[in-house]
């Protein structure tokens, strides 16, 4: 199949997004786009002592939950604002805090006030421009358009990662006719890295990690199986004592993870250990942060392999 023609443009600062692609590069006439959506939340002291979700009504029609988070907080959301600037530069509005607050204020017994309040953060939705009147009107389902005036060219607009396999295959099929070789749907029953058990047995096999590797506390080994799952087995390895798995930075996190996470899940800084590979950083210290940032700066720079030895 011959690659459409197309011509690169610089994208300086601005973010990558589908119609840039389309009208820019591509050089597709087309109205199609997105609309970008900002999510902000707040995560707070744990509000409640069960391990179920809240669901509230607001008098402004929408819908916020309340949801236990990393086992002592709350994590309250969500917003629907649209967002003008770069997505990376999205971040929850002192705005957005207050009203997450009054409305979750309605329903507890105990106001929740900006003292409750230990981390915010805001997630920018692409979602496909419907034209809607206000953000939350928007469709939160993706579009899959195919434009076939030059060679097939699939834009995607929307999806989210909930979604992400169901958003591959309905990809695929719209591919299909192209590839004929391709293989039949099969992701849908497959199991992520790490989640090949039961999904009730998550007490049963952070029982057995524990037995297994006795140095542990119960919210160590609770942790490791939430995240890692029976992948935990492997990054704890062989070691029969705390000190074998290196480096203590704090909160259980350890350099046999951290190496982990350099190999197997690109984990480059210390912000992507803490927040986008877990949220240990609403246990951790500046100053442990910085320790682990420089672990891993040097690791890097000595061209050292991650991998557990």
């Amino acid at each position: 199949m011959a690659a459409r023609s197309i011509k690169p443009v610089p994208w300086s600062t601005r973010a990558a997004l589908v119609e840039d692609v389309i009208r820019n590069v591509a050089r597709i006439n087309s109205s199609e786009g997105v609309r970008l959506v900002r999510g902000s939340h707040i995560v707070t002291k744990r509000l409640f002592d069960h391990d179920r979700c809240y669901f509230f009504q607001g008098s402004d029609g929408r819908i916020i939950f309340a949801i236990p988070y990393e086992q002592d907080f709350t994590l309250i959301g969500t917003t629907d604002k649209d967002h003008t600037g770069a997505p990376k530069d999205v971040h929850c509005t002192d705005e957005e805090q207050d009203y997450l607050l009054a409305f979750a204020s309605q329903y507890f017994a105990k106001p929740v006030t900006r003292d409750d309040v230990v981390w915010t953060y805001s997630g920018v939705r692409p979602l496909y421009n419907d034209g809607a009147k206000s953000a939350t009107a928007a469709t939160r389902d993706y579009v899959l358009s195919l434009d076939t005036t030059g060679a097939p060219l699939l834009n995607v607009f929307g999806g989210k990662i909930t979604t992400y396999r169901r958003l591959a295959e309905s990809a695929l099929a719209k591919l299909t006719p192209y590839f004929p070789q391709a293989k039949p749907a099969w992701t849908a029953r497959v199991t992520l890295p790490g989640g090949d058990f039961p999904h009730d047995g998550v007490a049963a096999l952070t029982a057995k990690l524990a037995a297994q590797f006795p140095f542990l506390t119960p919210y160590h080994a609770g942790r490791m199986i939430r995240a890692y799952g029976t992948e935990a087995f492997t990054i704890l390895g062989k070691a029969g004592t705390a000190e074998a798995l290196g480096e203590d930075f704090g909160a259980t996190l350890t350099e046999a993870e951290v190496r982990w996470l350099m190999t197997r899940e690109y984990a480059t800084t210390a912000a992507d250990v803490v927040w986008r590979r877990s949220k240990l950083g609403l246990r951790l210290t500046a100053d442990q942060i910085t320790r682990l940032d420089r672990f891993m700066a040097d690791a890097a720079s000595r061209a050292i392999s991650p991998a557990a030895e």
